[in-house]
């Protein structure tokens, strides 16, 4: 299983931040109730971090009318190793 970040953006009002907020938490998915909010700051967003096999299972986590706008990022972790191995690898000779 990856990890990927799932951003979904939505109208920008009030209004509309509170159906798709009421919307995510309706479906009792554990992703989209512990969804991260940017609109408190003006970012029409939600955010999620979810666990699939590929980036359009996690895609599918989100509501159908979202899914569309619904952008997915892979996301990586990296070890001090590995990050050295690729600057050694790109170093001068």
């Amino acid at each position: 299983m990856q990890k990927y970040l799932v951003e979904v953006p939505h109208e920008s009002n009030e209004l509309a931040c509170a159906k798709v907020i009421k919307t995510f938490l309706s479906t009792g998915s554990h992703y989209l109730t512990n969804a991260d909010w940017g609109c408190e700051d003006g970012d029409r967003k939600a955010w999620l971090v979810v666990e699939a096999a590929d980036p359009e299972e996690a895609r599918w986590v989100v509501p159908p009318s979202f899914r569309a706008s619904a952008r997915v990022v892979r996301l990586s972790r990296f070890s001090m190793r590995e990050i050295d191995d690729i600057l050694a690898q790109h170093s001068a000779p």
